[in-house]
């Protein structure tokens, strides 16, 4: 409870301090409970996801040091360097033109490290005592100061006609925010916003929900931001319908799902301008299978291999809020330095972002020298979160690199005394068609760094209406051992449309590192609390997340789709391939056992027990 007198909200998010509230509200198209009570079948069920620690490889660290021109310098293990710079002069009270705060690259950050954690302390050190200090986080004090998953608890109902046509979606969330409300509101949103709209043909439906606090862990931002929750609740509610209806339930979404071209009023009404979900289907269909392998096959001595299916969607940054800056300048050796305030904290966006530059500037992106996370140095950006590096930065690269080339294009024709509609560039070359005189991009280098007016330097920001969500299916198949309840994944597929995939394989990274989280979600990862509140699991002997010998084979592939405010027709990646395997897995396992999980992890226990149970009651 918080029963302080001088307790506010800062935003109206529903807020009551005198209820427990963090935040609550509700938003509806149609209405949900009139075309429930006309729908042939209707489904209900309660789905509960217990919160998940961040298991970053590397822990929380930051280094602090004064300058010779008596400024604070903090390099940190950080999402977000120009928010931390903003904390940290709050803290202190000191302008921000006293602070400098730089990254180098991370160990990987999934959200934890969109907190500030471990910046405070050390910056107060240094700036009291004026000399160096440093913090690093053990594994266990990263344990239990990091940001969990939100627990949820989402309560589901599904409304649809015999033929399998879904009519309603009704949809609760109980979300639990721990100690404080740092990301309450805004992850419980996406449960019900990033869930509902897969299913774009509904007549009605209706997202309501409740953020209250209790006395364990602040939950924070994780990988997949309340959408896993809500993903994981609504596509188990869909595959107990297909249940009820003896329906195959790819042939049931198929029917279903959300095509290109519709608006989806549960996601703030935007268009989906680019989707090839449909695609992705039939393509993950055809890979694991599915048509011979579902629901199950009984493979002697009490194995049962089976299968599930899954679908999912995310966003592409904060449609009117996430904000990525560039820029990029000519150096007179011919080489482009490109400066960025994204963070590659694994994810591979320094790679990705040169790509594009490359790609707009014909060169190779050898030629491309990145540099980024700086306040001092970087053009400003957001930060690397809500999956906004490629979309959103991504872009901003592109409009600036478009721009340079162009002022490449006018020194030339200067140098070579003609109009600019005379030259063409080459990315290496610069000709004059009319007379056949070139000029190379070290020359033009040079000569823009000695006695010339128009700097070859461009930064360019960039910003978005819209949020054009990227679409996944996943299907497993498994193998569980009736007598035991012991489940193993022999094979998960993953078909994305991510736009198009500016780095193929980077992407791939993504997807299986997502796959690997979300598998760990579902089977394994198991967080427990004193009754006081007190965080138990403190280390990886009492916190199990998989190794890459517990997730089996993963294959994936991408169908494209060409997003047009995207660089290059790509969307996001990085947060939506977490969403598939909880549902997936947890639909594989009622077909191999009949044993319906509603409680995340499904472990062994709990599988042996229902099938036990199931045994009693014949």
């Amino acid at each position: 409870m918080h029963p302080e007198e001088s307790w506010k909200a800062l935003c109206p998010v529903g807020a009551d301090n005198r209820r427990n509230l963090c935040a609550s509200g509700e938003s509806h198209d149609g209405d949900v409970d009139a075309v429930l009570k006309d729908c042939d079948v209707v489904v209900e069920g309660t789905y509960r996801v217990k919160a998940n620690q961040q298991a970053m490889m590397e822990t929380f660290r930051t280094v602090c040091y004064m300058d010779s021109y008596g400024r604070l310098n903090v390099m940190s293990s950080t999402q977000i360097v120009f928010h931390v710079r903003r904390i940290l002069s709050n803290a202190l009270g000191i302008s921000k033109s006293k602070i400098r705060v730089f990254k180098p690259r991370i160990g990987g950050g999934f959200g934890a490290k969109q907190t500030s954690v471990s910046e405070v302390y050390p910056a107060f050190v240094t700036w009291k005592t004026g000399k160096p200090s440093k913090m690093i986080f053990t594994r266990e004090e990263s344990q239990i100061a990091s940001s969990p998953r939100h627990e949820m608890e989402v309560s589901v109902r599904v409304g649809a006609d015999r033929d399998g046509k879904i009519r309603a979606i009704d949809l609760y969330t109980l979300s639990n925010t721990g100690a404080y409300g740092e990301h309450g509101p805004t992850t419980v949103g996406l449960s019900g916003h990033k869930s509902i709209p897969l299913y774009g043909s509904v007549e009605a439906h209706r997202f309501a929900y409740d953020v209250v606090y209790t006395n364990v862990m602040s939950s924070g931002a994780y990988r997949g931001y309340g959408a896993t929750q809500g993903i994981y609740a609504v596509e188990t509610a869909v595959n107990e319908l297909a249940q009820k209806l003896q329906m195959d339930p790819v042939q049931l979404r198929l029917k279903n799902m959300v095509r290109e071209g519709e608006v989806m009023p549960a996601y703030y009404g935007e268009q989906t301008n680019s989707c090839a979900l449909d695609r992705c289907m039939e393509r993950a269909r055809e890979m694991i299978g599915w048509d011979e392998k579902f629901p199950c096959r009984d493979m002697g001595n009490g194995k049962v291999r089976s299968v599930g299916v899954a679908m999912a969607m995310q966003g592409s940054g904060i449609s009117h809020v996430d904000v990525g800056s560039a820029t990029i300048k000519l150096e007179e050796d011919g080489l482009y330095a490109l400066s960025i305030g994204a963070a590659d904290m694994g994810t591979g966006c320094d790679t990705t972002l040169a790509q594009v530059a490359a790609e707009c500037l014909d060169c190779s992106v050898d030629q491309i020298i990145v540099s980024g996370a700086d306040t001092d140095t970087s053009p400003y950006d957001s930060g690397s979160y809500a999956s906004s590096t490629a979309y959103i930065t991504g872009r901003a690269v592109e409009k600036a690199c478009r721009k340079l080339q162009e002022k490449i294009c006018e020194k030339a024709a200067e140098m070579l005394s003609c109009g600019r509609e005379d030259i063409e560039f080459d990315g290496h070359v610069a000709t004059d068609r009319s007379t056949g005189k070139q000029v190379t991009l070290k020359e033009i280098g040079t000569a823009g760094q000695c006695g010339n007016a128009n700097a070859l330097q461009v930064t360019e920001s960039n910003s978005s209406p819209v949020s054009p969500p990227p679409f996944m299916v996943g299907m497993v198949e498994i193998e569980v051992d009736k007598e035991t309840g012991h489940v193993e994944i022999l094979d998960y597929v993953a078909v994305v449309d991510c736009g198009t995939p500016l780095n193929p394989n980077l992407c791939r990274c993504q997807v299986e590192g997502g796959l690997a989280q979300g598998i760990g979600m579902a089977l394994y990862e198991n967080i427990q609390y004193s009754a006081k509140g007190q965080l138990l699991n403190n280390s990886f002997m009492q916190y199990k997340i998989p190794t890459r010998l517990d997730v089996g084979k993963l294959r994936v592939e991408f169908e494209s789709s060409y997003e047009k405010s995207g660089p290059f027709g790509a969307k996001s990646i990085g947060e939506l391939v977490i969403d598939t395997p909880c549902p997936a897995i947890a639909d594989a396992v009622y077909n191999a056992s009949g044993v319906r999980v509603r409680e995340l992890p499904i472990t062994s226990e709990k599988v042996a027990m229902g099938i036990l149970k199931k045994e009693l009651e014949k």
